[in-house]
C-alpha cells in the first residue's frame, strides 16, 4: 500500500470523458491530496496553444474549458477557507497545437480563448518574441487583454509607428490579496533571449535589477515576493534575482514560478525562497502553497515558512477529485461555453481531417537513437530522403541537417490529422543551403554542432539552442542520473529501477489500480510532487542535430563501399545557419551568409505533411 495517497479504485470512478469530441476519458489513478496555505497559486506554462487539452493521451485529456471550471471552483474552495489563491501563466502560450498555427491570422481563435480565463499574474516567453507579427499580436492583444496583471520586469515593445522603445507591460505589479490581507510584490521576467524579433528588446536581467525602478521594487517591503518569468529553475538567471532580493531582505519569503525547459521541477533557494515549474503543453495544472507568512509588522527571524507543491495531471478524474466535485456538478456555464468556443475553432480549421494512418508510435525522447521507435530515426531515414529536393539540383548529393528542436512532440499510432502536422512542428522555417561544399568540410558540421564546445561559446550561439526544451536546463537529479546511465545515453525523468527516482507504485501492487505511465518526478523536496501515481517511463538523451545523406552515388561495380562524392550541397532547415556558417568555418570552409541560398520554401511541417499522405495509408 502506498503511504500518504489516496486510492480511488477505477470501477469506483465514474469519469466522464474530456469537454472536446473524441478526447479519450481520463484513467483512474493512486491520488495525493492538495496542501493548502495562506497563498496558494495554480500555474500553467509552456501550453504552446494546446487549449483543447491531449486527444490522444488520456491523462491529459481536460481542456481550457475544463481549466476554467477547475480555477473557479478552487476560488471558492479558497474564500470557505479564508485563504488565497493566485491564477499565473509564465508564457509560451503560442506555437506547438493547430488551434493557434492553423488559422489566418495565427492564434485568430486561441487569443479569445485564453482572454476567458481571469489570471493575477502572466508574463511573456520566448516563443512569442520570434516573429514580429506574434511581437504585435502579444502587445496589442495579450498586453490590453490582462492590462492590470501582465508583467514585462525586461521586455519592450518598438511602436512601429514612431519607432519609440516602451514598456511591453508594467515592470511589476503590487497586490493586497483578498482573504489574508497580504502585500505581494510581483515581478515578470523573461530569460536573456536574444534571438527576438527586430520590435522587440529584451533586456539583460543582470542590467534590469541595475535600474532604478527595481531597486524601488525591492525596497518595498511586501510580506511576499513573488518573481514569475519564462526562465528554467536552474538558470542562472533565477539565481541572480534571488540574490539581489535575498541582499535586500533578509528573511521576506520569495515564491518564483518558471518556465521554458518543458519539465516539473521545484528548487529551494534557501528556507524562505522556493521555485516551482509546472511542465509543458497543458499536461500539467502547477500548485503551490505557502504558510507561515507573517504580515510584515510580524517579520522576525524566526519566522518559518512552509512551501509545498503538486503537479497535477490536467485530466477530469484529477479535477474532480481536488474539487470534490463530478461530472454534473464540476462543469460551469464558462467552462462549458470555452469548451465549446474550442470545439468550434477546431472545426473551422479542420484539425481532425486525417493524413495518414501512423503504423507506430514515434517518440522524441521516450526511445533510444537511433532506433526505429525514435522519431528522429525516422526522419532522417525516411522523411528527409524522400523530400529535401530541389529539382534544379535533384542529382547533386547532398547533406540535409535539422535541429532535434524543431521536433516537439510524438506521433501516435493512429491517425495523422492535420493537428498533428502542428504538434510535431509548428515552426516556419524554411530550407537553405550551401553549394557545392568540399564533402572533406561539410561531413565535419554534424559532429561539430553536436560536440558544441568552444567552438560555439555560450552565448547566442550555444547548441542547447538546437535540442529539445527538457535538454537546456536539467535539473540536479536529471544531470545526476545522466551520469550513472553512462553509454545509455537515458535521461530519468521518469526511469525504472534503483536510481535517483523510483517507482511510486506498481503494477497492480497490494490490490491497487494498475498505473498509468506517466511522471515520477523528482526534485528538491522529494519524489512526492505528482499528484497522480504513475508507473515511471524512461527518457533518452537527444543530439542536437541529425544529418540525412541524399542522393549520393551508390558502390561502383565489384565494391562494397561507394567513394565519398567530391563535393555535396549542405541543406540545413533555416534557424540553424548561425551554427551552420560557424562549423564551415571550423571545418576549412571559407563560407559566410552571403554563401547561403534558398534550397526550399517547403517548412518541415509542409514536409512530413507531404510525405505522410503519400506513405501512410488512410485506414485507421
Amino acid at each position: 500500500m502506498i503511504p500518504r495517497i489516496t486510492l480511488l479504485a477505477a470501477s469506483l470512478a465514474a469519469v466522464a470523458s474530456a469537454a472536446q469530441p473524441g478526447a479519450p476519458p481520463p484513467v483512474a489513478a493512486p491520488m495525493r491530496e492538495l496542501e493548502w496555505g495562506q497563498i496558494n497559486i495554480i500555474h500553467t506554462t509552456d501550453t504552446h496553444g494546446w487549449l483543447g487539452g491531449h486527444l490522444q493521451e488520456p491523462q491529459y485529456s481536460a481542456d481550457y474549458g475544463d481549466y476554467i471550471s477547475f480555477t473557479s471552483h478552487m476560488r471558492k474552495k479558497a474564500d470557505e477557507k479564508g485563504v488565497d489563491l493566485l491564477v499565473i501563466d509564465t508564457g509560451d502560450r503560442i506555437e506547438g497545437n493547430g488551434l493557434y498555427d492553423a488559422s489566418d491570422p495565427k492564434g485568430k481563435y486561441t487569443y479569445d480563448i485564453f482572454r476567458e480565463q481571469s489570471i493575477d499574474a502572466l508574463c511573456t516567453g520566448n516563443h512569442e518574441l520570434y516573429l514580429e507579427e506574434s511581437v504585435d499580436r502579444e502587445h496589442n492583444t495579450t498586453v490590453p487583454n490582462f492590462k492590470h496583471s501582465y508583467i514585462a520586469s525586461n521586455l519592450d515593445y518598438i511602436e512601429p509607428e514612431t519607432g519609440n522603445q516602451i514598456p511591453q507591460a508594467q515592470r511589476y505589479i503590487k497586490l493586497k490579496t483578498k482573504n489574508q490581507g497580504l502585500n505581494v510584490v510581483a515581478l515578470g521576467f523573461l530569460f536573456n533571449f536574444d534571438r527576438n524579433a527586430n520590435n522587440s528588446v529584451v533586456q539583460p536581467v543582470e542590467e534590469t535589477m541595475k535600474e532604478e525602478w527595481f531597486q524601488n521594487a525591492i525596497r518595498e517591503k511586501p510580506d511576499l515576493f513573488l518573481v514569475i518569468g519564462h526562465v528554467g529553475l536552474r538558470m542562472g538567471e533565477y539565481e541572480q534575482i534571488f540574490k539581489v532580493i535575498r541582499d535586500q531582505n533578509w528573511y521576506t519569503p520569495i515564491a518564483f514560478l518558471g518556465g521554458h525547459a518543458h519539465v516539473r521541477d521545484a528548487r529551494k533557494f534557501d528556507d524562505n525562497a522556493f521555485a516551482i515549474a509546472s511542465g509543458r503543453y497543458f499536461e500539467t495544472i502547477g500548485w503551490m502553497s505557502i504558510d507561515g507568512i507573517k504580515k510584515k509588522s510580524q517579520a522576525s527571524i524566526e519566522a518559518a515558512v512552509t512551501f509545498r507543491r503538486r503537479y497535477i495531471d490536467n485530466n477530469l478524474f484529477g479535477l474532480h477529485y481536488h474539487t470534490g466535485l463530478n461530472e454534473t456538478t464540476f462543469p460551469t456555464d464558462h467552462g462549458r461555453n470555452v469548451s465549446n468556443m474550442i470545439a468550434e475553432g477546431r472545426k473551422v480549421l479542420k484539425l481532425d481531417n486525417s493524413f495518414g494512418c501512423a503504423p507506430q508510435d514515434l517518440w522524441v525522447n521516450r526511445a533510444p537513437y537511433p532506433n526505429n521507435a525514435s522519431v528522429f530515426s525516422w526522419l532522417e531515414t525516411q522523411v528527409l530522403p524522400d523530400s529535401i529536393l530541389n529539382e534544379e539540383r535533384k542529382d547533386v548529393p547532398r547533406l540535409a541537417i535539422v535541429n532535434t528542436g524543431a521536433i516537439r512532440f510524438d506521433i501516435f499510432q493512429g491517425a495523422f490529422t492535420r493537428d498533428s502536422t502542428f504538434l510535431i512542428s509548428p515552426f516556419v522555417s524554411k530550407f537553405n543551403y550551401v553549394a557545392d561544399v568540399p564533402y572533406a568540410v561539410a561531413s565535419k558540421v554534424l559532429e561539430l554542432i553536436n560536440s558544441g564546445g568552444q567552438v560555439f561559446g555560450a552565448g547566442a550561439l550555444d547548441t542547447k539552442h538546437l535540442t529539445i526544451p527538457e535538454q537546456v536546463a536539467p535539473s540536479r537529479f536529471l544531470e545526476a542520473s545522466m551520469a550513472e546511465t553512462g553509454t545509455d545515453n537515458a535521461i530519468p525523468l521518469f526511469v525504472e529501477g534503483d536510481t535517483q527516482q523510483k517507482p511510486l507504485g506498481g503494477k497492480g501492487s497490494s490490490g491497487d489500480p494498475e498505473l498509468i505511465g506517466g511522471y515520477t518526478t523528482h526534485d528538491d523536496l522529494g519524489d512526492d510532487g505528482d499528484d497522480s501515481v504513475h508507473s515511471p517511463i524512461k527518457f533518452y538523451a537527444v543530439p542536437n542535430c541529425i544529418q540525412s545523406k541524399i542522393a549520393f552515388p551508390p558502390p561502383e561495380e565489384g565494391q562494397d563501399k561507394a567513394a565519398d562524392p567530391a563535393t555535396v550541397d549542405l541543406v540545413f532547415i533555416d534557424y540553424v545557419q548561425p551554427w551552420i556558417i560557424t562549423a564551415l568555418k571550423f571545418s576549412g570552409g571559407d563560407y559566410g551568409a552571403d554563401d547561403v541560398k534558398v534550397y526550399s520554401n517547403s517548412t518541415l511541417t509542409d514536409v512530413i505533411a507531404s510525405w505522410v499522405k503519400g506513405h501512410w495509408e488512410n485506414d485507421c
